[in-house]
């Protein structure tokens, strides 16, 4: 029987490793393209030292480097890595039970 069960869920499973790998690669994404913005900022505080761009120049492009930095900084925050889920409490069904009338028992209701 489990090697049918195997058999049967072997699509779905393949689909969630995709999914699995697909999650990751986007997880290194960001996390590289966090380093690449650092060090794009420290090549252009070297620039700035080394006197080969302006003060303006230096101020619009942190600026820009920066925003992209806290604008990634949010999105980690508000998409934190996935926990397990919980299990839900399913919703109760409504009673099918019949209410009793004054002074008639349930079962004569029958």
């Amino acid at each position: 029987m489990f090697l049918i069960d195997d058999i049967l869920l072997s699509p779905a499973k393949g689909l969630l490793w995709v999914f699995r790998e697909i999650h990751d690669a986007a997880q290194q994404e960001l996390a590289g393209e966090s380093e690449t913005i650092t060090a794009a900022l420290s090549e252009l505080y070297m620039r700035l030292e080394t006197e080969q761009i302006t003060e303006a120049e230096f101020d619009a492009q942190e600026k820009v480097l920066l925003d992209r930095l806290d604008r990634l900084q949010a999105e980690e925050k508000v998409a934190p890595a996935p926990e397990k889920k919980t299990a839900k409490s399913r919703p109760k069904a409504k009673s099918t039970r019949r209410k009793s009338l004054p002074g008639v028992k349930p079962a004569a209701l029958g």
